[in-house]
């Protein structure tokens, strides 16, 4: 039995005037997935979770959430979703508890007492439950607005840029929370410029550039495709021949070579041994996702994607 469909997009496409922001973008994201969706500022992964959301129509294409069409069934398809945005918007007249039972009763749920006081507690805001959204630092705010995506408890939850400008003890704590409710069966769709909060959480990413989805693998085939092992070894003198080949001078005496394994690491070693090189420092840096991107967002387009 195949996994079902929490969000399908097919040939999505959306201009703002002159600007094409999304030119055909098609993905699907499996229920229960923890899926990334990665891009530079313009590349239009903002304008395609308000299209999922159903705050921007597009000019062509369908999209679904858990089956739904968005715009033929909008009400069914937005209570599955949960999105925080970017901008932090709130209320200044309501304190966040009152915040968090509006967004309920938007929903129609009327005795959500106990999940918004599970909420409060596990971002960090009971303490400030009675306090006016006005009163509340920028991180504080962001929290609220995590709590507001959830309130409903949608099987689908959209992050655009989440941990953006907030502290590491928010950042933790919500990552925590995520992973539970992704554990708990949540499909999770997250848009972000940390790189490594990618790589650790998703499992799945999809990159786009200039309104199209330019490539879309498991994160570990992208990185094996495009990233690479390297062996960085600080010496005092110069790097022996046999090595000197394939390996990049960088700055303070530092040199850059790529390894395939840990066998190939201690092939290295040992003939940085037997040549008599000091070595005065040494580490062995993993693929990384941040590598990835840029040689994506970099290639030419005619070159093929590894298979």
């Amino acid at each position: 039995m195949s996994a079902r469909r929490a969000v399908v997009a097919r040939e999505v496409h959306k201009r703002f005037g002159a600007v094409r922001a999304l030119a055909g973008v098609s993905l699907e994201v499996e229920e229960g997935e923890f899926f990334g969706l990665l891009g530079p500022n313009g590349a239009g992964k903002t304008t395609l979770i308000s299209a999922l959301g159903g705050l921007a129509r597009p000019d062509a294409g369908t999209l679904e959430v858990m089956g739904h069409d968005v715009r033929a069934d909008y009400r069914s398809a937005r209570r599955a979703l949960g999105i925080v945005p970017q901008e932090i918007v709130f209320d200044p007249f309501f304190t966040v508890r009152e915040t968090l039972e509006f967004q309920s009763g938007y929903f129609g749920l009327t005795a959500n007492g106990a999940w918004i006081a599970e909420l409060l507690e596990r971002l960090g805001l009971a303490p400030k439950a009675l306090a006016n959204m006005r009163s509340l630092s920028g991180g504080m705010k962001r929290r609220v607005m995590v709590a507001q995506a959830l309130v409903h408890r949608p099987p689908v939850i959209v992050l655009d840029e989440p941990t953006a400008g907030v502290d590491v003890e928010l950042r933790q704590a919500l990552w925590s929370f995520i992973r539970d409710l992704n554990a708990a069966g949540h499909t999770i769709v997250l848009t972000t410029h940390y790189l490594e909060e990618a790589q650790q959480l998703c499992t799945r990413i999809a990159m786009m550039k200039e309104g199209r989805i330019v490539a879309l693998d498991s994160t570990a085939r992208l990185l094996a495709a495009f990233s690479e092992r390297v062996l960085r070894v600080k010496v005092a003198g110069a790097l022996p021949e046999s090595l000197a080949g394939g390996a990049t001078r960088e700055a303070a005496g530092w040199w850059r070579m790529p390894v395939a394994d840990a066998a190939h690491v201690e092939q290295s070693l040992a003939r940085l041994r037997e040549s008599g090189a000091a070595v005065e420092s040494l580490e062995v840096a993993e693929p990384e996702l941040e590598q990835v991107f840029m040689k994506l967002m970099h290639r030419d387009e005619r070159v093929p994607f590894p298979p």
